[in-house]
């Protein structure tokens, strides 16, 4: 059925359009409603004619995990709407919103299930078993494995986060179906009540899902690091590009599923042709949003690759930083003289962890500097964050 899908919608290898990951999720979320409101009914008659409290709260957890498709089908289907005066960059980013309300709901429902499984165990009464619930927890099993596998399959295949996540609530189900299922035996073939400390399990399980769901969607919303991924496909074509000497202060907004932006800087030889080198940039920025769907503004940094002492001033700084700490790199390097003193104008990359602030840095060059050419230096420093470069 999943390669039916993928043939039906044309999924190949390398960047998916908008359009495609939208009707691949609607249809995911199509399918979970489905499947979820079936498996729901099933374990809720069945729970209530056993008094199990386990298969009661499984079965509030396949209601969540209906809503929480059908909420992330309404996400998908906002998400379609085109840039406005109001939001230019676009509405993806409903499909974050949606996966915070379903984490909201889960928190909700499984907090609920704790106070009534701590109830059962306070007050426990009996459970029965029968062959057709046993039948029921099985085929659930099978049906979210299937559902785990499925979505998996479709999330790795269009490259959205929310599929994974689906898949990976729907392998927790498992889990948590298996549980019950264990606890209902045991309770039938011995004299131990389990039932109330496993429903709380299960809760338990259900309010860990939902804090790890709320996490992972308030991340992108607050703006969070361009995946290595997306940092490599932009990296290594511009590297490849003619007339490229370097590159630096890569930032990647995303918006959600198909709507990123990017900027960057890059070095090219200051005696190259302008209008070539516009051109070149130009072609860049357009190889880009063809081939990776990202919108890539390019800024461009003219260097001196023909002036000895400027090379030889700039070696001086590297190793002046090596002392303070190795990681740090520069670029833009530059040099301004004037009657009584030379100005030495460049960026610093610095790691999170760095270990010397940023007045050790420009006294330590400065110093160096000075007391090895006996004459005046200053350094004119922009300190950059390691996570754009």
């Amino acid at each position: 059925m999943t390669n039916l899908i993928l043939k039906r919608y044309k999924v190949t290898e390398g960047e998916i359009s908008p359009e495609v990951k939208t009707a691949v999720g609607k249809l995911s979320g199509t399918v979970g409603i489905l499947a979820n409101v079936l498996l729901a009914v099933a374990k809720f008659f069945i729970g209530v004619i056993s008094g199990s409290m386990a298969i009661t709260a499984d079965a509030l957890n396949n209601t969540t995990d209906a809503v929480s498709s059908l909420i992330a089908l309404i996400g998908f289907k906002l998400s379609e709407q085109p840039a406005d005066k109001e939001h230019p960059y676009g509405h993806a980013r409903f499909e974050y919103l949606s996966a915070l309300a379903v984490s909201v709901l889960i928190i909700f429902i499984g907090f609920e299930l704790a106070k009534s499984s701590v109830s059962k165990i306070i007050h426990p009464t009996e459970t029965s078993i029968t062959f057709i619930s046993v039948a029921v927890l099985v085929l659930s099993i099978l049906i979210k494995l299937w559902l785990s596998l499925f979505n998996k399959r479709l999330g790795k295949a269009i490259d959205s986060a929310t599929l994974t996540a689906t898949s990976a609530d729907s392998r927790n189900d498992v889990i948590a179906t298996s549980a019950v299922l264990v606890a209902s035996l045991v309770e039938h073939f011995t004299s131990l009540k389990i039932d109330g400390y496993m429903g709380l399990a299960v809760a338990l399980f259900i309010l860990y899902s939902g804090i790890i769901l709320a996490r992972d969607t308030v991340s992108p919303l607050l703006g969070e690091n361009a995946t290595p991924e997306t940092k490599e496909h932009i990296v290594d074509y511009i590297k490849s590009c003619p007339k490229v000497l370097g590159y630096h202060d890569l930032m990647v907004h995303d918006y959600g599923m198909g709507r990123r932006f990017a900027s960057i800087h890059v070095e090219m030889d200051r005696s190259e042709d302008p209008f070539v080198c516009h051109e070149l940039i130009d072609d860049m920025e357009r190889e880009c949003k063809n081939s990776h769907g990202i919108e890539l503004v390019i800024h461009y940094d003219p260097v001196t690759t023909d002036d000895p002492e400027s090379d030889m001033i700039k070696e001086a700084v590297v190793e002046a930083l090596k002392g303070l700490d190795g990681r740090i790199s520069i670029h833009d390097f530059r040099m301004v003289p004037g009657e009584t003193h030379t100005n030495v104008i460049f960026d610093a990359v610095l790691p999170c962890d760095a270990k010397c602030t940023e007045d050790e840095i420009k006294e330590k060059i400065e110093s160096a500097l000075s007391c090895s050419h006996n004459k005046k230096f200053y350094a004119v420093i922009t300190f950059d964050s390691a996570d754009f470069n």
